[in-house]
């Protein structure tokens, strides 16, 4: 973790998980912004007073782990690289810092709104006797038996709560992928992913920051951004100008480690 992100942080005053648990906003509408880590810098400088930062014993930069699953035919994936509107996704996501695991179905509807539903797993392994058929059967357009593993990832994540609790803010960082099918690997160090969420739009004030920064919105799916850099059988075509707005930023090729 880069140290002047780290001394920045310690500037912000602690939420609890506990008190977070205030701002679920499972649904909710999401926009995204990606930046460099300078720019980062300076937007948490300039938002230090209207946000606290949650911590978990102790630790205010977790890991997360995530497993995509996938159809065999990257069902999921074509339908955002179409340019669908409704979408879904389907992963097991992991909190390193508890070792707790949740199978989550997160969709996107055509007005732009994400709801997200999980349950808690013991591991990737144990979905079924988890309840992972009838949970997908409930809310995802396929079932267990129609899914494999198909991409890991892990990034380190900042998540900030505005002192209205009104949204949440979380900051990606340390993002690297590997593609299990094609075993290749790849890293998006040298970036930020930034996601707002809110209920609606109420008034932000990272909103306004990102305005004063000029920095404009940008979709940026981890999953499909790590299959397109980690896969060899899927097309790219919609994802080339975030591609190269990531070489960009890092200011360097990317390029399979």
């Amino acid at each position: 973790m880069n140290l002047d992100l780290i001394s920045l942080l310690s500037g912000y005053d602690s939420i609890s998980l506990e008190e977070m648990g205030k701002v679920k906003l499972m649904n909710r509408t999401d926009t995204k912004y990606v930046v460099s880590l300078p720019v980062l810098a300076e937007i948490l400088q300039r938002a230090t007073e209207h946000y606290w930062v949650q911590e978990i014993s102790g630790e205010r930069t977790p890991l997360y782990r995530t497993t995509y699953m996938e159809t065999h035919d990257y069902a999921m994936y074509h339908a955002h690289q179409s340019g669908k509107k409704c979408r879904e996704k389907i992963r097991v996501r992991t909190y390193a810092i508890s070792g707790i695991s949740f199978l989550e179905v997160k969709n996107k509807n055509n007005k732009g709104r994400t709801k997200k539903r999980r349950i808690q797993v013991q591991s990737k392994a144990s979905l079924v006797a988890d309840g992972g058929n009838e949970f997908l059967k409930q809310y995802a357009w396929y079932e267990l038996d129609e899914l494999t593993y198909h991409l890991e990832n892990s990034f380190n994540r900042i998540t900030l709560v505005n002192k209205g609790m009104t949204e949440r803010l979380t900051i990606d960082l340390n993002l690297s992928f590997h593609n299990l099918h094609t075993d290749k690997d790849c890293s998006l160090d040298r970036l930020a992913i930034v996601e707002l969420k809110r209920a609606g739009k109420s008034y932000s004030k990272i909103a306004d920051i990102m305005k004063e920064l000029r920095v404009k919105p940008s979709g940026f799916s981890k999953y499909c951004i790590g299959t397109a850099l980690t896969s060899d059988k899927v097309k790219i075509n919609r994802f080339k100008r975030k591609l190269r707005m990531a070489e960009k930023l890092m200011n360097r090729k990317l390029l399979f480690t």
